[in-house]
């Protein structure tokens, strides 16, 4: 009787069909590159950042529901208004720069249907730009 030989089974990974894949795709790579257009992009120019942002109107509503009308760009001190005066002074402000916009800052304790009403006064006057202040916590 003849002895077999047991055949070993190879634990190496043929890697050459992987390198002839990856040839090809090269190949195809290189020659479609040239047809590709880059997308445009749109950077910013210097002329549209140039002007300065409009400093913000500041509504100040203190604990006792008062209201102060401040403009922050020229860091006067608060002008005591009703409502009816801060619908009236936010209207002229309005007409002069239509894009200036009204910040609300109101104390902790003010309470929220006051911060609502000056809000629903300030969207019936058509303000395009409102945002409530807060104070940064300290750590």
């Amino acid at each position: 009787m003849i002895p077999r030989r047991t055949r070993k089974a190879v634990n190496q990974i043929n890697v050459v069909p992987y390198i002839d894949v990856m040839l090809v795709l090269l190949v195809i790579f290189m020659v479609t590159a040239p047809f590709i257009n880059p997308s445009q992009v749109e950077l910013p120019s210097i002329g549209k950042s140039a002007a300065a942002p409009v400093a913000p109107l500041e509504v100040m509503i203190r604990l006792d529901g008062s209201l102060l009308l401040r403009d922050r760009g020229t860091n006067e001190e608060g002008v005591l208004v009703s409502e009816v005066g801060l619908a009236t002074a936010i209207q002229a402000r309005q007409k002069t720069t239509p894009q200036q916009p009204v910040v609300i800052s109101a104390d902790k304790s003010v309470r929220y249907e006051s911060v609502m009403r000056v809000m629903d006064t300030l969207q019936t006057l058509g303000v395009a730009r409102v945002g409530l202040l807060v104070k940064p916590v300290q750590p």
